[in-house]
């Protein structure tokens, strides 16, 4: 991991009585994959946009590469990719001269820019569909093409705003392909999604914005809450389809909360009671009443975890 590459410090941005962004900070060093997770509504878009320079923040600064963005812009062209949550591109187009037209704005010319297409085609597995007109393509072509016009002049730092929103699985597959192919390159990546899951696969740490704030920074397995805050939660397995009873059972039993019916055969819920022995106590008591074939301690999922720190700032 290198050095500090992005630097925003206490960005603010409303919208009338909104307050979208509320006193933003956080460091993005080179080579890192950040996803940004939060709610519809959190301010990851608003955030995002004043960062690639498509918005004003009210206050703060946002500062790349140790040069200040709002006060040298020009600086900064062609080193900040954007890739919006909508493609919306003109009808007519074809996929070539879509991508062919933002490589002209970047400032390329001749041999130089038809080499720079090309290369951003192939990247995105489009070279085979480069005369397809834009508007005829399906969700997961057309944010590949989305892609393909950030990558173009090869920027350092790739700002997505929930890129694989809508994708099929073969579309996301694809599209965490080009993800992982970008780190391997070194790129800086900040990637915004309300989806924890599809986020962890691509990124190496979280930043958590809820209601305009960052909750949160953290490494993906530092985002877990210590040890002595963590849950006890088991997930039973039961013989046949007991599940339903053994259920109702735990609903009974103060010690345990959140009884779940996973399925005909198995439970998860949470142990809030004494750890050790009355807790094997409570194991083997459930274990004589309903037939377990299992118990296995689970760790909390991580939207579990980022839905308890959500509701910790309230």
């Amino acid at each position: 991991m290198g050095s500090s590459l992005l630097s925003v410090r206490g960005l603010r941005r409303s919208f009338g009585a909104v307050q979208a962004v509320r006193d933003v900070s956080f460091e993005l060093l080179r080579g890192q994959s950040v996803g940004v997770i939060g709610a519809n509504g959190a301010g990851k878009s608003t955030m995002m946009r004043i960062l690639v320079g498509l918005d004003v923040a009210d206050a703060g600064s946002v500062w790349f590469d140790g040069v200040d963005a709002a006060l040298e812009p020009q600086r900064l062209r062609g080193r900040i990719g954007w890739m919006p949550d909508a493609f919306a591109p003109p009808v007519h187009t074809q996929v070539w001269e879509y991508v062919d037209f933002y490589a002209r704005a970047a400032g390329l010319r001749g041999a130089q820019r038809r080499a720079e297409v090309q290369r951003v085609l192939e990247f995105c597995g489009l070279a085979e569909m480069r005369q397809r007109r834009v508007d005829s393509l399906s969700k997961g072509e057309g944010q590949r093409v989305s892609l393909a016009r950030m990558l173009v002049g090869d920027p350092e730092l790739l700002v997505m705003d929930e890129p694989a929103a809508g994708l099929d699985p073969r579309a996301r597959v694809e599209f965490k392909r080009c993800v992982r192919e970008l780190q391997r390159q070194g790129k800086t990546l900040l990637i915004s999604s309300h989806i924890v899951s599809e986020l962890a696969e691509m990124c190496d740490s979280f930043l958590l914005m809820d209601r305009g704030c960052v909750l949160r920074q953290a490494a993906c397995d530092e985002l877990a809450p210590p040890p002595a805050e963590r849950r006890l939660v088991y997930e039973f397995s039961v013989a046949g389809c007991g599940a339903e009873a053994l259920q109702a059972a735990l609903q009974l039993l103060p010690e345990w909360k959140e009884p779940a019916l996973l399925a005909p055969d198995r439970v998860r819920a949470v142990y809030a009671g004494e750890p050790g022995e009355p807790l094997a106590l409570q194991l083997r008591g459930l274990a004589a009443a309903h037939l377990l074939l299992g118990v296995a301690e689970c760790r909390e999922s991580l939207e579990k975890t980022v839905i308890n720190l959500m509701d910790s700032h309230e």
